[in-house]
């Protein structure tokens, strides 16, 4: 067997993961990579990693080379903390204005456009680029996207003399009074048709290491609070917002997002949700 290519988004959503891995050293036998989204989402459509959390959008537009890993996502049912929109002006007040979106996710964006067009009839102009929690909103744009460690620093840290300050989960759950399903962890079918032992030791040890994160949350949070800008209150109200266990219902929800972002034409069609055989 091969060794399989894993690859790790090492941001807090994925603390009890994280946690998992390094404790029961479940990584043997593995070739972790760790990465931010966009670089991870791009080496397993590439080739170079055999499986990795992906954003729900990118499996969307990748279905065809893509099956998905049962039981596992990060979800949140309403606010999220780490999908914020921070804007100059009233959500319902922007129109064609300038928003400015994070280059780390694609899922957060796509969310952002059904919001701004379903709940608020909205069309403004979109454009990518690095953003900081320092400088949440630069000074062409009258809104900006952030998400991840950043937007939950941001939540922590409102200026609310100059800005408004909208979640996304929360704008999400209002429209469509669903979960929302923000990542799946994802194999390239190429890979799971001729590694099916590959496969199950990925699924294993996933299923493990963030089983073993979760009986252990308090432990995985004192473990990460001195590289954090947060105060341990802080991250365990977010590790209570985050769930991560996918089931029927969850991906039923994932095909609400899909639908509407077919409808916007965000992606170019109606994936098929395939699910990748395993023991469980």
């Amino acid at each position: 067997m091969n060794t399989p290519r894993l690859g790790h988004i090492h941001f807090l959503n994925v603390l009890p993961l994280t946690y998992g891995l390094n404790t029961l050293n479940l990584k043997d036998g593995i070739q972790l990579k760790n990465g931010v989204p966009a670089v991870m989402n791009n080496d397993l459509l590439t080739g170079r990693l055999d499986a990795s959390e992906v954003s729900s959008i990118v499996y969307a537009r990748n279905y065809e080379d893509l099956l998905i890993l049962p039981d596992l996502c990060v979800r949140a049912d309403g606010p999220v903390q780490s999908i914020l929109l921070v804007s100059r002006k009233p959500i319902e007040e922007i129109n064609e204005d300038k928003i400015i979106l994070t280059a780390q996710s694609a899922t957060a964006h796509c969310l952002l456009k059904i919001i701004m067009a379903k709940a608020y009839d909205a069309n403004p102009h979109y454009y990518i680029r690095n953003l900081t929690p320092a400088s949440p909103v630069p000074g062409d744009a009258t809104a900006s996207l952030l998400i991840g460690d950043d937007a939950l620093y941001v939540y922590h840290h409102k200026d609310k003399e100059n800005f408004y300050y909208y979640d996304l989960g929360r704008e999400w759950k209002k429209l469509t009074d669903r979960c929302m399903v923000y990542a799946v962890w994802a194999v390239n079918r190429d890979y799971a048709q001729a590694n099916p032992q590959g496969v199950q030791l990925l699924y294993d040890r996933l299923y493990q290491s963030l089983n073993e994160g979760v009986r252990h949350k308090q432990e995985a949070i004192k473990g990460i609070i001195n590289e954090r800008p947060f105060t341990e209150a802080q991250v365990a109200e977010y590790m209570n917002v985050i769930k991560w266990n996918l089931t029927e219902e969850y991906i039923d929800n994932l095909r609400v997002f899909y639908d509407l972002a077919y409808e916007q034409h965000l992606i170019p069609r109606r994936p098929r949700i395939r699910v990748a055989e395993v023991n469980r």
